[in-house]
């Protein structure tokens, strides 16, 4: 199954991430640590937190016409099993 939304601010691309998380399973900490981050910056992104590139990237969006969409897309068990050997 899969999910589509559109991406029009930092906000919205914070829920997308969040639900692509829960939907791969994963808690902040667990993604965190894959990515080499912190818990909390896992948690910033998903909050749709300001910084000064999100900013400028959903302005140049804006400027420019473009539209985002992002698709998330349930793993299925054999593609879970897949992910997680790679960890």
């Amino acid at each position: 199954m899969q999910y589509h939304g559109k991406v029009a601010s930092p906000e919205s691309l914070g829920r997308m991430l969040q639900q692509a998380r829960l939907v791969a399973g994963l808690t902040q900490r667990e993604l965190a640590a894959q990515l080499g981050t912190t818990q909390k910056y896992i948690w910033e992104l998903e909050a749709g937190k300001p910084s000064i590139v999100m900013e400028r990237l959903f302005a140049a969006m804006q400027a420019t016409g473009m539209e985002l969409t992002a698709t998330i897309t349930e793993p299925d068990d054999a593609e879970g099993e897949g992910r997680a050997s790679h960890g």
